[in-house]
């Protein structure tokens, strides 16, 4: 088990269950989460109404501003994006630590190192880190139900 102290001194506790996936544990009160965008909406009417880029560069230039008219080049697609609420990629308690999918769990125990968060699940008591690499893999697999365990 690892434990981490923040700012404000609430401890938290990162601890591997038998599964191999990694038990989070602490002061959640105030945090901030973050989900990632659904684009499927704004994508089928971007394709309707405009067309002409591709997934990866519509995600990137659907925000984009334009400076001399001082609005967004797509303010019509842009309330269309929505997040995908079934899924967690920050986690942020006030005070920290800051925990997202792609980082490392080796700064929160030596052993992890390599080990990269897929996937942050919500729990009654914390959360549920899954990771894949390092010393243990618990990452998802095909088919993955989203249990808790």
């Amino acid at each position: 088990m690892s434990k981490f102290v923040n700012r404000y001194g609430d401890e938290f506790t990162f601890e591997e269950n038998d599964n191999g996936n990694i038990e989070w544990k602490g002061n959640f009160k105030c945090c901030r989460i973050g989900m990632p965008n659904d684009y499927s909406k704004a994508w089928e009417y971007f394709n309707e109404v405009y067309g002409g880029l591709s997934f990866e560069d519509f995600k990137k230039d659907v925000y984009s501003y334009d400076e001399e008219k001082k609005a967004y080049v797509f303010p019509d697609v842009i309330p269309l994006i929505t997040s995908k609420t079934d899924e967690i990629w920050m986690v942020d308690p006030s005070g920290g630590p800051y925990v997202t999918v792609g980082s490392s769990m080796g700064y929160f125990n030596e052993e992890w190192k390599g080990r990269v968060i897929t996937d942050i699940v919500t729990k009654d008591d914390g959360y549920l880190i899954r990771t894949e690499g390092g010393g243990g893999v618990s990452s998802l697999t095909e088919g993955d139900t989203r249990e808790i365990n």
